[in-house]
């Protein structure tokens, strides 16, 4: 028991101490009086550079049964994502009367939604083909 948390300490050193001195940035902010916007800005920004955002989606994903749910839960692509912000403006836009525009932009939304998508899966038959010898292109 002792040398596999000693080991999961040495993996997850990085984030570890990234995720303790965010902690520290935070604290220091609500200490000072730095206005939200600009503490979680930095937060985003810092997190994302250093990968901290990645290290701890690892750390929960090593959680037995439910890690790899919430996993999976946290890091819903960013087309649902996409898709589920057109809806909830699109409810919004309706209720205002603006009817014939949410069509239309619901219909481009779809139309890029797909756009990517088939640009996706293209991407990886091309790759498949080319690691297997034959060219295609």
């Amino acid at each position: 028991m002792k040398n596999s948390f000693l080991d999961f300490l040495r993996a997850f050193r990085r984030t570890i101490i990234v995720w303790a001195l965010l902690l520290v940035f935070v604290l220091i902010g609500i200490y000072f009086g730095i206005p939200k916007k600009i503490l979680g800005g930095g937060i985003i920004a810092i997190g994302w550079v250093t990968g901290a955002f990645a290290g701890l989606m690892a750390m929960i994903a090593l959680l037995p049964l439910v890690g790899p749910i919430i996993v999976s839960v946290l890091s819903l692509p960013v087309i649902w994502l996409l898709n589920g912000l057109g809806y909830f403006v699109s409810i919004i836009a309706i209720k205002k009367g603006y009817s014939k525009e949410v069509v239309n932009s619901r219909v481009l939304t779809v139309v890029l939604l797909v756009g990517i998508v088939i640009g996706y899966v293209l991407s990886k038959l091309i790759d498949f083909f080319q690691e297997s010898g034959f060219n295609i292109l």
